[in-house]
C-alpha cells in the first residue's frame, strides 16, 4: 500500500491543471491535518494549563500581591481552563497551521517568487511573535497605571476571564501591527509607493501612527501606546531604508 499511495502522490497533477474537485480535495486535506493539530496541541496546553496560566498571570502578579484571580460562578474555572487551552493550543498548533498553508500555496508559486516568499513569511512570523512579546513585557505597566487612575478607593479583584481576554488580545494586536514593515516592503517592491513617497509623507505618518496606536489599544494605556507606536515609527524609517536598498 505504501508504494501504491507514493505513486499517488507522485503523479499529483500540477496545481494548473488540477480540476475544482481536486482543489477542493487538497483544501479538505489541509484542513484535516489543521484540525488535527489543534486538537492535540490543545488537549497538550490542557494539561499544562498550570504552567500556562502562570506565565499569562505573571504581569499581573508584578503589580498585585497576592495575584489571585477571581471566578464568581461553579462553572467558571472549567470554562477558564478551556479557554487557556484554546489559546495555548492555537499558538502551540500555529507552526503546522501555517505550514499547511503553506503547503496549499507553494506549488502554485513559480520559482522566482518562491524565493520572495519564503523571506516574507520568516520575518512575519519573527516580527508577530516580537509584537507579542512587545506586550507581554509591558502589561504590567500598564496593569499599574489602569489602577492607579481609578484611585485608592477601588480594591482590584480581576476576573480570570477578562483578565486573559484582555492580555491575549493586547498581545494579538501587538503580533500583527508588527507586520506593518512587511505590508510597506511589499507594496514597495510591488511599486505601489516610493521610499521618496514615503519619506515625503514622514510627518503625517507619525501622527497616523500615534493616532492608530492610541485607538486600537484596547487597554487605553500610555505605556501599550507608546510601545506600540515607537516601534511601528522605527519599522516605518526602516522600510524606507530596505526599499532604497532593494531599488538598488
Amino acid at each position: 500500500m505504501a508504494p501504491r499511495l507514493w505513486r499517488r502522490r507522485k503523479n499529483r497533477p500540477a496545481p494548473d491543471a488540477m480540476t475544482l474537485v481536486e482543489h477542493l480535495a487538497e483544501i479538505r486535506r489541509r484542513l484535516v491535518y489543521s484540525a488535527v493539530a489543534l486538537a492535540a496541541c490543545g488537549v497538550v496546553a490542557f494539561v499544562f494549563y498550570p504552567q500556562i496560566l502562570a506565565f499569562l498571570q505573571h504581569p499581573y502578579c508584578q503589580v498585585h500581591h497576592p495575584c489571585l484571580l477571581y471566578v464568581t460562578g461553579p462553572l467558571d474555572g472549567i470554562s477558564v481552563r478551556v479557554k487557556v487551552a484554546t489559546f495555548g493550543g492555537l499558538f502551540l498548533a500555529s507552526p503546522v497551521l501555517f505550514f499547511q498553508i503553506w503547503r496549499f500555496v507553494t506549488p502554485g508559486l513559480k520559482k522566482r517568487e518562491k524565493r520572495y516568499v519564503v523571506p516574507f513569511i520568516s520575518v512575519s512570523v519573527v516580527l508577530f511573535t516580537l509584537g507579542g512579546a512587545v506586550a507581554y513585557l509591558t502589561f504590567s505597566h500598564a496593569l499599574a497605571w489602569l489602577d492607579a487612575i481609578g484611585g485608592s478607593g477601588l480594591q482590584q479583584r480581576y476576573d480570570p476571564v477578562s483578565y486573559l481576554n484582555l492580555i491575549v488580545l493586547l498581545m494579538a494586536i501587538f503580533g500583527l501591527m508588527f507586520e506593518f514593515p512587511v505590508l510597506l516592503v511589499a507594496l514597495e517592491m510591488v511599486r505601489v509607493v516610493t521610499p521618496s513617497q514615503l519619506s515625503s509623507w514622514r510627518r503625517w505618518a507619525f501622527v497616523g501612527i500615534v493616532v492608530v496606536a492610541a485607538v486600537i489599544t484596547p487597554s487605553s494605556d500610555p505605556f501599550s501606546m507608546l510601545a506600540l507606536a515607537i516601534p511601528l515609527y522605527i519599522f516605518y524609517e526602516a522600510s524606507i531604508l530596505i526599499g532604497k536598498i532593494l531599488r538598488r
